[in-house]
């Protein structure tokens, strides 16, 4: 998505829109459309540039990058006061198979896929 060179789709990270935020989906395991880019600074920054978040998730309103960029970059970005506190109450557990896979899923194929 930022870069749009092709990769193995174990080499780029699946993003999604959760309300009116791109999030990262590393376990790939998330609902709704996908995009996949270069879990890199360049790369996300290319993306956002060219605001294509928005048109690759098909999202009809304007989309925040923040979790994405902590993911991404390793630094918080600015919570905006009427969102402060919001989602502290939620816990995620990270249950994997020893392939990496989710359980109850086989382990997926190796697939370019344009990041």
């Amino acid at each position: 998505m930022g870069c749009r060179k092709r990769a193995p789709v174990t080499d780029l990270l699946r993003v999604v829109v959760r309300g009116s935020e791109v999030v990262p989906d590393p376990r790939r395991t998330l609902p709704g459309r996908g995009a996949s880019l270069h879990p890199t600074p360049e790369c996300l920054r290319a993306a956002e540039r060219r605001r294509a978040f928005a048109r690759a998730l098909r999202s009809s309103g304007p989309v925040e990058a923040g979790p994405l960029q902590v993911h991404v970059l390793g630094t918080p970005s600015p919570v905006p006061a009427d969102r402060a506190g919001a989602g502290d109450h939620e816990r995620t557990t990270d249950r994997t198979n020893t392939d990496g896979s989710a359980p109850g899923r086989s382990a997926r194929r190796e697939q370019d896929v344009v990041g």
